[in-house]
């Protein structure tokens, strides 16, 4: 099988050998591999098929500005920003059918920016001396970016080093041949929830979108995946959004890590993506739960959800906080926009006679996000659960509406 190439990325001048090691597995293993050198000071031992000059070029620099700028940062986000759009160029022109990325701390920092200029679907592999590390920040994580540890490669090849390689050489070039990229010809509806101990919603919803002739795709708002629900709103991916969970920016706002970052419930709205939006379980922060509860929570009720995350309750100041920024981040929206306001909760812990119940708490927060809500946001204030049919009615209704006024294809 030689019909599959992958683009490999790394500092020729100093990773030769490892780099070299890299296509030659992809290589036994019936690939084709296109060379991309991203380093500065040095030359590599044999041309590249995209040289370090190519790449500056195609960020409008240079080398000599570069190496000018007497400062390796600045120098290696020259070569950051001119891969990235030499690897989206590429990979529109069909240059390449997966990517994979080799470094230390430089060359992972440019292997982020350099997978997230790739769409879903294309295999993209970062061989790291830091993968999964806390250095590594969630929202510069593409969405299906895979690591693996560079593990014993600091200094030239060896037998540890080279089982991490091997690894990922054949992992990257294993995915090119077997990935199934989403069909653009199908309308995607991205919709975030947890799981039905929280949030119900998806289980009447997804069906009735299904039935309507669109595909769903449900993300998981624990931060990595309201970090990837936002880059492909961002890339125009969905239809419409069902943005049922927005837990993730409460989260953000009050200093949680599990983050999707400081965009979130901005990507649909910027694209020009119509979009359903519901708090769900907007009252709730998540921490690491193998962690200590840090002491600005340490007087708040939390609920241990498992051993990785417990959920700290908000109190009714940090609830309207998190109202307002809902409210700022739909501000920004150009595409028509609702917000469902079930006045019976937001989550299965919330409802009257559960063990998070606090109703003052929620009409704190209904009345401070009713008062704040900008003009392009339409209000549907419902006497329902969140949970209840009557939510994804409205939903739906919502929906139907917009199809039939052609607001959504």
């Amino acid at each position: 099988m030689t019909d599959k190439t992958i683009l490999v990325i790394g500092t020729y001048d100093t990773k030769d050998a490892e780099l070299g090691f890299l296509a030659d597995v992809i290589r036994g293993q019936g690939g084709r591999v296109l060379s991309m050198d991203v380093s500065v000071l040095g030359e590599p031992s044999m041309p590249c098929d995209l040289s370090k000059h190519d790449v500056a070029q195609e960020g409008g620099s240079s080398i000599e500005a570069a190496i000018a700028s007497g400062d390796e940062n600045t120098a290696m986000q020259i070569m950051a920003h001119g891969a990235s759009l030499l690897v989206a160029r590429l990979f529109a022109e069909g240059r390449f059918d997966g990517m994979v990325v080799l470094g230390g701390t430089m060359g992972t920092d440019l292997a982020l920016d350099v997978c997230l200029a790739l769409p879903l679907g294309v295999p993209k592999y970062i061989v790291s001396t830091v993968s999964f590390s806390p250095l590594i920040p969630p929202e510069r994580i593409a969405a299906d970016a895979q690591m693996i540890l560079w593990a014993g490669g600091l200094y030239g090849l060896n037998s540890v080093c080279k089982a991490s390689l091997s690894q990922a050489a054949g992992a990257v070039l294993g995915a090119a041949r077997a990935v199934q990229k989403p069909d653009p010809d199908k309308p995607l509806i991205g919709m975030m929830s947890l799981g039905t101990s929280a949030l119900k919603y998806v289980i009447p919803l997804k069906p009735a979108l299904e039935a309507r002739g669109y595909e769903v795709a449900v993300f998981h708002a624990t931060g990595m995946g309201g970090r990837a629900f936002e880059s492909l709103a961002a890339q125009g991916a969905f239809a419409c959004v069902f943005d049922f969970c927005t837990q993730e920016l409460g989260n953000h706002i009050h200093g949680s890590n599990i983050s999707a970052g400081a965009d979130r419930l901005t990507g649909a709205g910027l694209r020009g993506t119509p979009q359903i939006v519901a708090p769900g379980c907007y009252d709730l922060v998540d921490i690491v739960g193998w962690q200590p509860i840090p002491g600005k929570w340490a007087d708040h009720p939390s609920h241990a959800h498992n051993r990785l995350l417990t959920s700290i309750v908000l109190n009714a100041q940090e609830r309207r906080q998190v109202a307002r920024a809902h409210a700022e981040q739909l501000a920004r929206a150009t595409a028509p926009t609702a917000m469902i306001l079930p006045r019976q909760g937001l989550g299965e812990w919330d409802r009257e006679g559960a063990d998070l119940h606090d109703q003052a708490g929620l009409d704190a927060f209904l009345a401070e996000l009713t008062h704040a809500l900008p003009p392009n946001v339409k209000a549907h204030p419902i006497d329902a659960h969140i949970n209840d049919a009557a939510f994804a009615d409205t939903a739906l209704a919502i929906f139907d509406k917009w199809r039939a006024e052609g607001l959504v294809p």
